[in-house]
């Protein structure tokens, strides 16, 4: 339950377990301080960042154009359901671990042991990757020892992160406002380059869409490999779950951030990928090397004629990929703290400890402690380790969706199994009640399975396969010797060939609900009666904006 005077929180995970053995619930150090507003701008902050920046430079020059619009608009749409399903759970059960938890407890506890280990490390990566691409992204101005800027950027994110995670809220709310205002520039920059405002002074049209290679470049190979970088330009907004076991009254901030924030993300997502392959040529050189000099948004605000437009654009890149950073390392660190405070623990729960602000801190340093990564990128060069390791988040991302979908299909059949109707729930989008959950699992296993297509053809590259597919196998070995040495067949006194998934008639569906309190009823009727008002109007706007 959470407490309403926002002060500690049980926010525990049962982490899987039926009813057939007992839910542990012990309190929690973790506090709701992340206010709606702050919620929306992780949310946007999480996903419009380093991929979108950078990645899109290697999905255009290795599938064109018309692969790139494609996949962006599959992948946006997949996440769109996705983000609808994990949002019905966690209004309902907002909690620490977000769809770890919910996998363990309507699916299996052993695999939400090796989701949650895949997921945090694929945010320990990512803040690796983040790092690695600061240095790229200083490429742009010839710094000659970026990895000392990479340094810096770790000791300031793991310093926000150790505060308050009001401080970390702050933080990404202004961030994800400066990335959003630039990508609304950049969207009309683009119009003006792309009808004559360039330095050529020549109406562009849709030209790039017809030259030699266009617009699907490398045939179903490049088709296919776009999907990868996208789901890593997407991912991160199955973390804005995560986020419910702070966010003040869930049960009403959870609906309004899942309604109204993707829309913006997919707008803004579409119109800017749509507007990148009208202006860039798909051949334009060095384009997929992941430099930010050759950043498809740098290349476009360069067009118009203007250095100082370039360099903008660039210090925005590198803002972002603080951003991204920065939630990647709130994200890790939460789901270490859900693994260590499980019961039983699936981490030291030396991990599981707070400071008196509500921070995880041994969790966060063993988190950030991971991003040294980043300066593998000395030896190994940083593009080709950005390129690795923009794979292993992708795939990551999509393990993360698959496992959402494959939660919210088992929660959604216990909810019904038991007599209750999913109109009952907090949340409910009724347009997904027959095909959501199974559409998001069969798509995402089925984008998992044929992205590294290109790895294979026109000849096997060895490094690309791993990337690609190394963490199925992963995964496997974890949840194997999760389940030898937990033994459920013993823990639960049920035969073997049952594994560890709970029945769905005897689920526990009740522990964990949030309950509405006082203070969350005041500020409900605060905001209706501002809207209401004579200033209500603003009031409304302000609400949709903010």
């Amino acid at each position: 339950m959470g407490n309403p005077d926002g002060e500690d929180i049980k926010s525990i995970p049962e982490n899987g377990h039926d009813s057939e053995s007992q839910a542990v619930e012990v309190k929690s150090g973790l506090q709701r301080g992340l206010s709606a507003r702050q919620v929306q701008m992780i949310a946007i902050a999480g996903t419009i960042g380093t991929g979108l920046f950078l990645g899109t430079g290697k999905s255009l020059v290795h599938g064109g154009p018309a692969s790139l619009l494609i996949a962006y608009l599959i992948v946006g749409f997949i996440v769109y359901v996705t983000l609808i399903l994990l949002g019905e759970m966690a209004t309902q059960y907002p909690v620490a671990g977000s769809f770890t938890t919910y996998a363990g407890r309507f699916f299996s506890p052993s695999y939400s042991v090796a989701l949650g280990y895949n997921y945090w490390l694929n945010d320990a990566i990512s803040v690796a990757g983040d790092l690695t691409a600061a240095q790229l992204v200083l490429e742009f101005w010839n710094v000659k020892h970026p990895w000392i800027a990479s340094l810096v950027f770790w000791v300031f994110l793991v310093s926000v992160n150790a505060f308050h995670v009001r401080s970390y809220g702050e933080l990404e709310y202004w961030l994800a406002t400066l990335k959003v205002v630039t990508i609304i520039i950049f969207i009309i920059v683009g119009i003006l380059v792309n009808v004559g405002v360039n330095q050529q002074h020549s109406y562009i049209g849709a030209k790039n869409w017809h030259i030699e290679g266009a617009p699907f470049h490398n045939g179903f190979s490049g088709f296919v490999s776009v999907f990868v970088t996208a789901s890593f330009a997407y991912g991160g907004t199955e973390s804005l779950g995560i986020t419910a076991g702070e966010t003040k009254n869930p049960s009403r901030n959870m609906p309004r951030v899942v309604k109204f924030v993707f829309w913006r993300i997919l707008i803004f997502y579409i119109l800017a990928i749509f507007l990148i392959g009208l202006n860039v040529p798909w051949s334009y050189p060095n384009l997929s090397n992941g430099a930010s000099a050759t950043s498809p948004f740098t290349i476009v605000f360069t067009q118009i004629g203007s250095n100082v437009a370039g360099s903008f654009i660039n210090t925005v890149v590198l803002t972002s990929v603080l951003s991204a950073g920065n939630h990647a390392m709130f994200a890790g660190t939460r789901v270490m703290y859900a693994l260590a405070t499980a019961e039983p623990p699936q981490a030291p729960r030396f991990f599981g400890k707070t400071t008196k602000n509500g921070v995880p801190l041994p969790a966060l340093l063993l988190t950030s402690s991971i991003s040294i990564l980043c300066f593998g990128a000395s030896f190994i060069g940083a593009g080709e380790l950005w390129s690795w390791l923009q794979n292993l988040v992708g795939v990551s991302n999509q393990i993360a969706w698959f496992s959402i979908g494959l939660a919210s299909f088992r929660f959604r059949r216990a909810w019904v199994a038991q007599g209750n109707s999913l109109n009952d729930l907090k949340f409910h989008a009724r347009w997904t009640k027959y095909w959501g959950p199974p559409f998001v699992f069969l798509s995402t296993a089925f984008l998992i399975l044929v992205q590294g297509y290109s790895s294979f053809t026109p000849e096997f590259v060895a490094v690309d396969f791993v990337s690609y597919y190394i963490e199925i196998p992963l995964m496997f070995v974890i949840v194997v010797g999760w389940t030898l040495y937990w033994r459920p067949w013993k823990t639960l006194g049920r035969p073997w060939y049952k594994f560890d998934i709970p029945d769905l008639k005897t689920l526990d569906l009740v522990s964990q609900q949030y309950e509405e309190g006082e203070e969350e009823r005041m500020d409900d009727e605060k905001r209706e009666a501002r809207q209401r008002g004579k200033t209500g109007i603003f009031w409304r706007v302000y609400y949709l904006v903010a």
